[in-house]
């Protein structure tokens, strides 16, 4: 049986931690960022965890990961 193929641009966005909880970068810092605060743009910087009721399909997404 051949090889599985990981989703490209799920693999590109998602991280395995080492509790094997799965984490992603947070939305709303690419552009448009003289209206949001100093604040907001510096809590967007840190990353998040996907939510449990995602992490099924990003983990079928992801075979490998």
């Amino acid at each position: 049986m051949p090889k599985m193929k990981s989703h490209k641009g799920a693999a590109k966005r998602f991280k395995k931690t080492g509790s094997g909880k799965i984490k992603r970068a947070k939305a709303f810092k690419s552009h448009i960022l003289t209206k949001k605060s100093s604040k907001t743009k510096r809590n967007l910087r840190q990353s998040a965890l996907v939510s449990d009721t995602q992490e099924k399909s990003i983990k079928k997404m992801l075979p490998y990961l």
